[in-house]
């Protein structure tokens, strides 16, 4: 579907059509995102990449806010999702769901290692955390591997969104 189609297509006609779609064990755990646009944008990513699910945790705003609608152009009808309260109740919903699961942080750390050394394998979560703060220690405490892309200017981050899909694509491309 194309942006104009998606943005128009109603809730309830599209639930038809994503019975039918087998999707990615790969999960997208949002924790704290403040800006909605940058959510929106994540509901654009995890569709191109077939996401399963993403769980919206802490203070991120939830669909159907205005500028998730509006940035996600309707993918957030598509793409299936769930708040919890906190990123580690996520997580240990997943390691109830499945008993060998992956679980990625994608934060600067000094336990990281560059995303490109990480081992992928499905299922698997990627925590993407606050555009400020980034992920927090307790949810870096659970996490079995801590991810990082680098950095050689003067910035020091990426956008939430762009971090989530250098590492997304990586992941699917390099699974085990």
């Amino acid at each position: 579907m194309n942006a104009k189609q998606l943005r128009e297509t109603k809730e309830e006609s599209i639930k038809k059509k994503l019975e039918n779609i087998s999707r990615r064990p790969l999960y997208f755990i949002l924790e704290d995102i403040y800006d909605t646009y940058n959510v929106g944008g994540i509901f654009r990513l995890a569709d191109a990449l077939n996401v399963s699910r993403i769980y919206i945790c802490g203070q991120t705003e939830i669909p159907p806010n205005h500028k998730i609608v509006k940035a996600s152009i309707g993918t957030y009808k598509v793409v299936p999702w769930e708040y919890k309260r906190t990123a580690v109740e996520a997580i240990e919903v997943l390691r109830i769901k499945y008993q060998e699961s992956s679980i990625i942080a994608v934060e600067q750390d000094k336990r990281s290692i560059d995303y490109t050394k990480a081992d992928y394998t499905y299922p698997l979560a990627l925590i993407l955390g606050n555009e400020t703060y980034g992920v927090k220690k307790e949810t870096l405490k659970v996490a079995d591997q801590i991810v990082e892309i680098p950095m050689w200017g003067i910035n020091k981050s990426l956008n939430v969104i762009v971090s989530a899909a250098i590492v997304g694509y990586w992941a699917v491309e390099n699974i085990k």
